[in-house]
Protein backbone atom coordinates (compact mmCIF):
# COMPACT_ATOMS: atom_id res chain seq x y z
CA UNK A 1 0.00 0.00 0.00
CA UNK A 2 2.80 2.41 0.89
CA UNK A 3 4.65 1.70 -2.37
CA UNK A 4 1.46 2.47 -4.27
CA UNK A 5 1.10 5.73 -2.33
CA UNK A 6 4.67 6.72 -3.13
CA UNK A 7 4.41 5.94 -6.81
CA UNK A 8 1.12 7.77 -7.13
CA UNK A 9 2.28 10.97 -5.44
CA UNK A 10 5.88 11.60 -6.49
CA UNK A 11 6.72 14.09 -9.19
CA UNK A 12 9.39 16.63 -10.02
CA UNK A 13 9.94 19.58 -7.73
CA UNK A 14 12.58 22.27 -7.64
CA UNK A 15 15.53 22.31 -5.26
CA UNK A 16 17.32 24.70 -3.11
CA UNK A 17 20.87 25.24 -2.21
CA UNK A 18 21.20 27.67 0.60
CA UNK A 19 24.16 27.21 2.98
CA UNK A 20 24.20 29.41 6.06
CA UNK A 21 27.33 30.23 8.06
CA UNK A 22 28.35 33.11 10.36
CA UNK A 23 29.48 36.27 8.63
CA UNK A 24 32.09 38.82 9.65
CA UNK A 25 30.44 41.52 11.82
CA UNK A 26 31.49 44.11 9.22
CA UNK A 27 29.55 42.36 6.46
CA UNK A 28 25.80 42.38 5.98
CA UNK A 29 23.13 40.08 4.61
CA UNK A 30 19.36 40.18 4.14
CA UNK A 31 18.82 36.50 3.34
CA UNK A 32 20.36 33.14 4.17
CA UNK A 33 22.61 31.47 1.62
CA UNK A 34 22.01 27.95 2.94
CA UNK A 35 19.25 25.99 4.62
CA UNK A 36 19.22 22.87 6.75
CA UNK A 37 17.90 19.50 5.49
CA UNK A 38 14.12 19.35 5.17
CA UNK A 39 13.91 16.51 7.72
CA UNK A 40 15.55 18.74 10.34
CA UNK A 41 12.71 21.24 9.91
CA UNK A 42 9.72 19.07 10.80
CA UNK A 43 7.10 20.76 13.02
CA UNK A 44 4.52 19.34 15.39
CA UNK A 45 0.82 20.21 15.61
CA UNK A 46 -1.39 19.53 18.60
CA UNK A 47 -4.82 18.37 17.46
CA UNK A 48 -7.64 20.63 18.66
CA UNK A 49 -11.36 19.76 19.09
CA UNK A 50 -13.18 19.91 15.77
CA UNK A 51 -10.06 19.58 13.62
CA UNK A 52 -9.81 16.95 10.89
CA UNK A 53 -6.90 15.64 8.89
CA UNK A 54 -8.16 17.65 5.91
CA UNK A 55 -8.44 20.90 7.86
CA UNK A 56 -4.97 20.51 9.39
CA UNK A 57 -3.44 19.70 6.01
CA UNK A 58 -5.09 22.80 4.52
CA UNK A 59 -3.69 24.92 7.35
CA UNK A 60 -0.13 23.95 6.38
CA UNK A 61 -0.65 23.82 2.61
CA UNK A 62 -0.20 20.04 2.44
CA UNK A 63 -2.11 17.10 1.05
CA UNK A 64 -3.90 14.98 3.68
CA UNK A 65 -2.13 11.90 2.28
CA UNK A 66 1.24 13.53 3.07
CA UNK A 67 0.24 13.98 6.72
CA UNK A 68 -0.95 10.39 6.86
CA UNK A 69 2.38 9.16 5.51
CA UNK A 70 4.31 11.10 8.17
CA UNK A 71 1.81 9.97 10.84
CA UNK A 72 0.87 6.30 10.26
CA UNK A 73 -0.99 6.26 13.60
CA UNK A 74 -3.28 9.29 13.66
CA UNK A 75 -3.72 10.80 17.16
CA UNK A 76 -6.94 11.99 18.73
CA UNK A 77 -7.68 15.40 20.26
CA UNK A 78 -4.68 16.59 22.27
CA UNK A 79 -2.26 14.35 20.38
CA UNK A 80 0.51 15.64 18.11
CA UNK A 81 1.06 15.31 14.38
CA UNK A 82 4.41 15.59 12.60
CA UNK A 83 4.22 18.32 9.94
CA UNK A 84 6.75 18.49 7.08
CA UNK A 85 7.52 21.94 5.60
CA UNK A 86 6.33 20.88 2.14
CA UNK A 87 4.68 18.00 0.30
CA UNK A 88 6.89 14.94 0.04
CA UNK A 89 7.78 11.72 1.82
CA UNK A 90 10.47 10.40 4.14
CA UNK A 91 12.31 7.27 3.04
CA UNK A 92 14.93 4.92 4.48
CA UNK A 93 17.89 5.13 2.12
CA UNK A 94 19.11 1.77 0.75
CA UNK A 95 22.72 0.86 1.42
CA UNK A 96 25.15 2.28 -1.18
CA UNK A 97 22.44 4.48 -2.72
CA UNK A 98 23.48 7.75 -4.33
CA UNK A 99 21.39 10.79 -5.18
CA UNK A 100 21.57 9.72 -8.81
CA UNK A 101 20.21 6.22 -8.14
CA UNK A 102 17.49 7.70 -5.93
CA UNK A 103 16.67 10.15 -8.73
CA UNK A 104 16.16 7.23 -11.11
CA UNK A 105 13.94 5.49 -8.57
CA UNK A 106 11.70 8.41 -7.64
CA UNK A 107 11.79 10.62 -10.75
CA UNK A 108 13.18 13.67 -8.95
CA UNK A 109 16.36 15.35 -10.18
CA UNK A 110 19.50 14.28 -8.32
CA UNK A 111 20.63 17.87 -7.70
CA UNK A 112 17.23 18.67 -6.18
CA UNK A 113 17.54 15.73 -3.77
CA UNK A 114 21.11 16.74 -2.92
CA UNK A 115 20.11 20.30 -2.08
CA UNK A 116 16.94 19.54 -0.11
CA UNK A 117 18.80 16.99 2.00
CA UNK A 118 21.55 19.29 3.22
CA UNK A 119 24.06 19.16 0.33
CA UNK A 120 25.71 16.02 1.66
CA UNK A 121 25.92 12.34 0.79
CA UNK A 122 22.70 10.37 1.42
CA UNK A 123 22.15 9.60 5.10
CA UNK A 124 19.97 6.88 6.64
CA UNK A 125 16.80 8.91 6.03
CA UNK A 126 16.03 11.21 3.10
CA UNK A 127 13.23 13.52 2.01
CA UNK A 128 11.73 13.05 -1.46
CA UNK A 129 9.70 16.12 -2.54
CA UNK A 130 6.68 16.34 -4.76
CA UNK A 131 3.16 15.27 -5.59
CA UNK A 132 1.83 14.17 -8.94
CA UNK A 133 -0.50 17.11 -9.57
CA UNK A 134 2.21 19.76 -9.42
CA UNK A 135 3.80 20.92 -12.66
CA UNK A 136 7.50 20.49 -13.28
CA UNK A 137 9.05 23.68 -11.85
CA UNK A 138 12.19 23.20 -13.91
CA UNK A 139 10.44 23.58 -17.23
CA UNK A 140 12.28 25.67 -19.82
CA UNK A 141 9.30 28.03 -19.73
CA UNK A 142 10.12 29.04 -16.15
CA UNK A 143 13.21 31.14 -16.86
CA UNK A 144 13.79 34.53 -18.35
CA UNK A 145 17.03 35.30 -20.18
CA UNK A 146 19.61 37.60 -18.64
CA UNK A 147 20.18 41.04 -20.10
CA UNK A 148 23.96 40.86 -19.71
CA UNK A 149 27.05 38.74 -19.05
CA UNK A 150 29.04 38.68 -15.78
CA UNK A 151 32.36 39.57 -17.48
CA UNK A 152 33.34 42.13 -20.11
CA UNK A 153 34.35 39.42 -22.60
CA UNK A 154 33.12 35.88 -23.16
CA UNK A 155 35.09 33.43 -21.02
CA UNK A 156 36.01 29.78 -21.42
CA UNK A 157 33.89 27.48 -19.23
CA UNK A 158 36.36 25.46 -17.18
CA UNK A 159 33.72 23.58 -15.19
CA UNK A 160 30.09 23.42 -16.40
CA UNK A 161 26.86 23.13 -14.45
CA UNK A 162 25.99 19.62 -13.31
CA UNK A 163 27.51 16.51 -11.76
CA UNK A 164 31.23 15.74 -12.06
CA UNK A 165 33.87 13.47 -10.53
CA UNK A 166 35.90 15.50 -8.02
CA UNK A 167 39.58 14.77 -8.84
CA UNK A 168 40.67 15.33 -5.22
CA UNK A 169 38.00 13.40 -3.29
CA UNK A 170 36.96 11.10 -6.18
CA UNK A 171 33.35 11.77 -5.11
CA UNK A 172 30.46 12.60 -7.43
CA UNK A 173 29.84 16.30 -6.78
CA UNK A 174 27.12 18.67 -7.98
CA UNK A 175 28.34 21.95 -9.45
CA UNK A 176 25.56 24.52 -9.23
CA UNK A 177 26.95 27.07 -11.68
CA UNK A 178 29.64 27.81 -14.25
CA UNK A 179 33.34 28.39 -13.60
CA UNK A 180 34.32 31.11 -16.09
CA UNK A 181 38.09 31.44 -16.54
CA UNK A 182 39.37 34.95 -15.79
CA UNK A 183 42.52 36.41 -14.29
CA UNK A 184 42.59 37.61 -10.69
CA UNK A 185 41.49 41.24 -10.63
CA UNK A 186 39.21 40.98 -13.69
CA UNK A 187 36.12 43.20 -13.22
CA UNK A 188 32.91 41.29 -12.45
CA UNK A 189 29.67 42.79 -13.80
CA UNK A 190 26.02 42.53 -12.79
CA UNK A 191 24.44 40.18 -15.33
CA UNK A 192 21.12 42.01 -15.01
CA UNK A 193 19.54 44.85 -13.07
CA UNK A 194 18.45 44.10 -9.52
CA UNK A 195 19.06 44.57 -5.81
CA UNK A 196 22.04 43.30 -3.83
CA UNK A 197 20.68 40.91 -1.18
CA UNK A 198 23.90 39.32 0.12
CA UNK A 199 27.48 40.50 0.49
CA UNK A 200 30.10 38.60 2.46
CA UNK A 201 32.32 35.58 3.01
CA UNK A 202 30.38 32.35 2.72
CA UNK A 203 32.24 29.06 3.17
CA UNK A 204 33.24 27.38 -0.09
CA UNK A 205 31.91 30.36 -2.05
CA UNK A 206 34.51 32.66 -0.48
CA UNK A 207 33.63 36.31 -1.02
CA UNK A 208 30.12 36.18 -2.47
CA UNK A 209 27.62 38.64 -3.94
CA UNK A 210 23.97 37.72 -4.52
CA UNK A 211 21.77 39.93 -6.70
CA UNK A 212 18.01 39.39 -6.72
CA UNK A 213 16.31 40.36 -9.97
CA UNK A 214 12.66 40.93 -10.93
CA UNK A 215 10.47 37.92 -11.78
CA UNK A 216 11.93 35.76 -9.02
CA UNK A 217 15.44 35.41 -10.41
CA UNK A 218 18.81 35.52 -8.65
CA UNK A 219 22.48 35.56 -9.72
CA UNK A 220 25.50 34.67 -7.55
CA UNK A 221 29.14 35.68 -8.01
CA UNK A 222 31.71 33.76 -5.93
CA UNK A 223 35.45 33.53 -5.05
CA UNK A 224 35.78 37.31 -5.45
CA UNK A 225 38.97 39.15 -4.53
CA UNK A 226 37.17 42.42 -3.79
CA UNK A 227 33.55 43.53 -3.41
CA UNK A 228 32.35 46.95 -4.52
CA UNK A 229 28.65 46.89 -3.59
CA UNK A 230 26.56 46.80 -0.42
CA UNK A 231 23.35 45.06 0.62
CA UNK A 232 20.27 46.99 -0.52
CA UNK A 233 22.06 48.71 -3.40
CA UNK A 234 20.15 48.87 -6.69
CA UNK A 235 22.25 47.89 -9.71
CA UNK A 236 21.94 48.26 -13.46
CA UNK A 237 23.02 45.62 -15.97
CA UNK A 238 26.76 45.75 -16.64
CA UNK A 239 27.61 47.66 -13.45
CA UNK A 240 30.92 46.57 -11.88
CA UNK A 241 30.34 44.80 -8.57
CA UNK A 242 33.75 43.32 -7.70
CA UNK A 243 36.89 41.65 -8.97
CA UNK A 244 37.76 38.01 -9.72
CA UNK A 245 39.69 36.27 -6.94
CA UNK A 246 40.50 32.88 -5.43
CA UNK A 247 38.75 33.11 -2.05
CA UNK A 248 36.84 30.21 -0.50
CA UNK A 249 37.36 26.67 -1.79
CA UNK A 250 37.12 26.75 -5.59
CA UNK A 251 36.49 23.48 -7.46
CA UNK A 252 39.41 24.19 -9.80
CA UNK A 253 42.76 25.88 -9.08
CA UNK A 254 42.85 28.17 -12.13
CA UNK A 255 41.47 31.66 -11.30
CA UNK A 256 37.87 32.02 -12.36
CA UNK A 257 34.46 33.49 -11.57
CA UNK A 258 31.93 31.01 -10.18
CA UNK A 259 28.60 32.23 -11.57
CA UNK A 260 25.14 30.89 -10.69
CA UNK A 261 21.58 31.59 -11.83
CA UNK A 262 18.67 30.59 -9.60
CA UNK A 263 14.90 30.82 -9.94
CA UNK A 264 12.53 31.17 -6.99
CA UNK A 265 10.03 28.34 -6.46
CA UNK A 266 7.84 27.46 -3.44
CA UNK A 267 10.63 25.43 -1.84
CA UNK A 268 13.42 27.94 -2.44
CA UNK A 269 15.97 29.13 -4.98
CA UNK A 270 16.46 26.48 -7.68
CA UNK A 271 19.89 26.33 -9.34
CA UNK A 272 19.66 26.38 -13.14
CA UNK A 273 22.23 25.98 -15.90
CA UNK A 274 23.38 29.58 -16.58
CA UNK A 275 24.07 28.75 -20.22
CA UNK A 276 20.35 28.63 -21.02
CA UNK A 277 20.14 32.27 -19.93
CA UNK A 278 22.84 33.38 -22.35
CA UNK A 279 20.67 32.52 -25.39
CA UNK A 280 17.26 34.09 -24.91
CA UNK A 281 15.93 32.94 -28.28
CA UNK A 282 17.00 30.79 -31.19
CA UNK A 283 19.21 33.54 -32.58
CA UNK A 284 20.73 34.71 -29.30
CA UNK A 285 24.32 34.27 -28.15
CA UNK A 286 26.67 35.41 -25.42
CA UNK A 287 28.03 38.13 -27.73
CA UNK A 288 24.58 39.76 -27.70
CA UNK A 289 24.89 40.22 -23.94
CA UNK A 290 28.42 41.68 -23.73
CA UNK A 291 28.86 45.36 -22.82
Amino acid sequence: MKNYFISSLLSLWGGLLLAQSPLSPTLAQTENVCDSPVLSRLQTHQVQPGETLDSIAAQYGLLPAILRDFNPTLPGVGGTLTIPPMNGIQITVPEDATWETLAETYGVRADVLFELNGCQAPQNQAFIPGVRWQKDPLSVHDYTGLQGYPLATEAEIALPYGWYQNPVTNARTFHSGLDLLASVGTPVLAADGGTVTFVGEQGNYGNLIIITHPQGQQTRYAHLETIQVRVGQTLTVGQEIGRVGTTGKPDITTPHLHFEVRQQFPIGWVAQDPEIHFSRDSGGSVSDLLP
